[in-house]
């Protein structure tokens, strides 16, 4: 009764772990990017699972890996992945052509032979992606290229379990001949010979030709998936006259229609029999386990008839594309902003605009070495509120925040990290604060907020405060040495003079940001190099195009007095920094994008300052992709104008020049605590700046007697 009946097959079921989205959402952001040329992928399939469980292709998170790994007992696919940049191109892409495409690549493996060395070539699959990376949906379409045969493929016998074609001795040792033909070879094939001349053997598929001339006792076998009985798989095939089964041989990796695996195979051994052999038993070789006990007997062998294909000349038709949940061609969605893990969908996610930016104007841009840049911020005021917000945006990850301040009812309008509830009972710390603000805001940012003095000149140490204020400046060199980049952004003058002379000895990178009514200042410091500079060789700064980073001068350097207590005797008004409210604003981003722009340099914290702002220079191929990268940015708020002046170090500042740093160096905390008794005095007479002082002095006189001298002449 079963004699010439068409064969027909079961379709795969297409099974996507959560993982894979997962890695596909990273491969897109930090690698693929805009590319939207196809990309290798894997799957496997596995033909022990019980009954009633559809055929499944499973797609991992390993789908990625190229040393692609499948789980044991199991077959491995290969994939096509193509990702869309837009869901417009993902519903207008010629679906057509891209299959047609992957079946000329299984039809080209059969004739050239190469499939007979590898068989898992015959096992393709394709996956469409759209990834909106912005509200976690992927749209998805798989298709599993199913080469149509020329007639239809007929049953000769009817299909017999295992156990009625085989006896039991035979059948264990088709069991130990399999596993140990599978355990010979790197990975699972799905596809094999089995022999029965004298003893059962499982044998690669090229060595059909030595084994195929008495077809009665040679089985072509592949692992089978199915897990319908024939009785089932009849009342499918009457019913679902068009889908394919995986009866025979699991051509293609993932769920594919199995008419196209059982035409491949046709196909293959015809090539080699040409029109010889037109009957062919088959095994499908189902490893299933029951009670923990191995059970093969459910594995089916039947013959089929088999027609020549050498007359085609071309490749022939190709099906595949799967149906989606309403047994309709199209593609499938998946939502997973609800189950993928919040904090890892935040970091993703703040990351988009930045990838963004790369993939379209900016190639070139290194956001790992941003991201990688720890920040020290000093002072958690007004400035340093917008500074870590600002730096947040850019990638970074580590922000350290340092004030001793706590948080008072004025702040909150005006320091964008603190609300209301931070000022209740007496005020939070400013700095612990400011941190647990930025965790708030994206939960995988490395902040932390630590309230502490900064010792300073001008504000004596006396015996009680002295082990305090040695440790408060233990603490601040052990940050500033653990930390890449550190923000100047304290109230006063004298604040920043510490936080200097460290950085210029540990040759750190130094942003600093000071505020007036209308004005302000952004600037970097020089970070010096090795070998002390002799500045008594240095060129005019007139012959510069640029200055060198390793001449630039800091804070301190255009002063010409050594910073003091600069709050004594001054009212609330002239001790607290009064300005324009989007001054810090202003102030705070173009501190950041200095920062950014540094670290983008090819000499970092050494790159050149322009001396110049004219618009020819941006038609130069600049060494920072993000254009300049100034000395200074003086910005004037009353006529909406900035310029970019630059000045080299001066050899007596009280700050960064070799003198102090050579002190700092070798003295220490003895050195500063003169600093911070004595600092006018003490730092002036150590850099020279006193003796400078009365040598102007008396160059002054001298002129005036000399004036005085003509005047007398004259009359």
């Amino acid at each position: 009764m079963m004699a010439n009946k068409t064969l027909q097959f079961a379709p795969f079921n297409s099974f996507l772990d959560a993982g894979f989205w997962h890695n596909l959402s990273d491969k897109k952001l930090n690698i693929y990017g805009l590319d939207e040329t196809p990309k290798p992928i894997h799957g496997f399939y596995f033909n022990g699972d019980p009954v009633g469980v559809p055929c499944r292709m499973n797609v991992e998170y390993t789908a990625f890996d190229e040393d692609f790994k499948t789980p044991a007992r199991c077959f491995k696919t290969l994939g096509t992945l193509h990702t869309t940049n837009t869901i417009e191109t993902f519903k207008e892409c010629d679906k057509k052509s891209m299959l047609v495409q992957s079946g000329k690549q299984v039809w080209e493996d059969i004739i050239s032979g190469k499939a007979l060395e590898d068989p898992t070539l015959l096992s393709r699959f394709l996956l469409l992606t759209h990834a909106d990376l912005k509200k976690y949906i992927y749209y998805y379409w798989f298709a599993f290229p199913c080469l149509c045969p020329p007639c239809d493929v007929s049953m000769v016998t009817a299909p017999v379990t295992l156990d009625k074609a085989f006896s039991s001795e035979q059948i264990k040792n088709l069991e130990s001949s399999y596993d140990n033909f599978q355990s010979s070879l790197s990975t699972f094939v799905g596809y094999f010979l089995v022999t029965m001349d004298t003893d059962i053997q499982v044998l690669k598929i090229k060595n059909m030709e030595k084994y195929i001339a008495d077809p009665k006792k040679v089985l072509l076998a592949f692992a089978d998936p199915c897990t319908l009985g024939w009785e089932d798989l009849i009342a499918l095939a009457e019913a679902l006259t068009h889908f394919v089964h995986v009866i025979a041989y699991t051509v293609n990796d993932f769920k594919q229609s199995s008419t196209g695996k059982l035409y491949s195979f046709h196909c293959m051994l015809q090539i080699f029999r040409g029109d010889k052999l037109e009957e062919v038993q088959v095994l499908c070789f189902r490893d299933h386990c029951k009670d923990g006990v191995r059970d093969v007997t459910r594995s089916l062998v039947f013959t089929v008839k088999l027609t020549s294909i050498k007359q085609l000349t071309e490749c022939p038709k190709c099906v595949g594309w799967e149906k989606n949940e309403r047994q309709k061609l199209g593609p499938r969605t998946v939502n997973l902003s609800s189950s993928m893990d919040p904090s890892k969908l935040s970091e993703s996610a703040v990351d988009l605009n930045l990838k963004l930016m790369r993939w379209r104007l900016l190639p070139e841009l290194d956001l790992d070495q941003i991201s990688r840049t720890k920040c020290l911020l000093l002072g958690a005021g007004t400035l340093g509120c917008n500074v870590a917000r600002c730096l947040m945006g850019w990638g970074v990850r580590k922000i350290t925040l340092v004030d001793n301040g706590k948080v008072s009812y004025s702040n909150p309008v005006r320091q964008s990290l603190f609300l209301f509830e931070d000022c209740m009972q007496g005020g939070r710390p400013k700095a612990e604060a400011a941190a647990l603000s930025l965790q708030k805001i994206f939960p995988g940012i490395d902040a932390q907020g630590i309230a502490m003095s900064i010792p300073m000149p001008g504000h004596p140490v006396s015996g009680g405060s002295l082990q305090g204020t040695k440790k408060d400046v233990q603490q601040l060199e052990d940050l500033i040495k653990s930390h890449d980049a550190v923000f100047l952004l304290l109230d006063t003058r004298e604040s920043r003079w510490l936080p200097t002379v460290m950085a210029a000895a540990h040759k750190k990178i130094v942003i600093c940001a000071a505020l007036g009514f209308d004005t302000f200042l952004v600037m970097r410091h020089g970070v010096k190099s090795d070998t002390e500079t002799d500045t008594s060789v240095l060129e005019p700064l007139s012959s510069y195009t640029t200055i060198p980073g390793d001449q630039l001068g800091c804070y301190f350097c255009n002063d010409v007095v050594a910073p003091g207590n600069s709050t004594r005797d001054r009212t609330l008004d002239q001790q607290c920094t009064v300005s324009r409210p989007g001054m810090s604003f202003l102030a705070s981003a173009l501190a950041v994008e200095l920062l950014v722009s540094l670290i983008q340099h090819p000499k970092c914290g050494k790159a050149e300052a322009d001396t110049s702002a004219k618009d020819d220079h941006l038609t130069k191929d600049l060494p920072c992709s993000l254009g300049l990268v100034p000395h200074q940015i003086r910005c004037f708020l009353s006529r909406y104008h900035q310029v970019l002046p630059a000045c080299r170090a001066f050899d007596k500042c009280t700050a960064c020049s070799n003198t102090v740093v050579n002190a700092f160096k070798k003295e220490g905390v003895e050195f500063l605590l003169r600093v911070f008794n004595e600092p006018s005095s003490y730092l002036e007479d150590l850099t020279g700046l006193t003796q400078m002082h009365l040598e102007t002095l008396d160059t002054e006189i001298l002129d005036f007697s000399d004036e005085d001298d003509s005047f007398m002449d004259m009359s």
